[in-house]
């Protein structure tokens, strides 16, 4: 009676885990988990000025690929699922990816994944001001501080819209 279901937001949330895992041939459940929370703030920040362009997908196609253990045909199929349920993904499970990176990755991974977002924000000429809100709020969610985010913003600071 009092017990909780998984609702359908909580499924396809989990649909982007299980994607991963079965893409990740003899990962254990951490590094599962650790690329999971990676691909979705990567849905989580295309999603953040309400508009998902075609320069941002080949951007988290981009960096998908960085990571070890991904093939071409595993990085499409991860990024099927975040194209479809984006933002679903983002809007449910935001927190438990940034405590798991938290948790679970050292302060260098944290910051290369603040850099990838930062990227992805970019990735379409600018960085407008509910992106710039989201990327300082997941900075701080990861436990980095504002001069990581600074840094991270540094090379892209010409496309920052709230100062154009």
């Amino acid at each position: 009676m009092f017990g909780r279901k998984d609702s359908p937001a909580s499924a396809k949330a989990d649909r982007l885990h299980d994607t991963v895992a079965s893409h990740l041939d003899g990962a254990d459940e951490e590094t599962v988990q650790i690329v999971t929370a990676i691909a979705g703030l990567l849905a989580l920040v295309a999603c953040a000025d309400r508009h998902v362009s075609a320069e941002e997908v080949t951007q988290i196609r981009a960096e998908l690929e960085r990571i070890h253990g991904l093939d071409r045909r595993s990085v499409d199929a991860i990024v099927g699922v975040l194209v479809q349920e984006a933002w679903t993904i983002s809007s449910t499970r935001s927190q438990r990816y940034t405590r798991y990176l938290r948790e679970h990755g050292d302060r260098e991974l944290r910051r290369e994944v603040l850099q990838a977002l930062v990227d992805l924000a970019a990735a379409d000429g600018q960085v407008d001001t509910e992106e710039v809100t989201e990327l300082r709020r997941l900075a701080a969610a990861l436990g980095l501080t504002q001069a990581d985010y600074n840094e991270a913003q540094k090379r892209h600071r010409d496309k920052l819209t709230i100062l154009g």
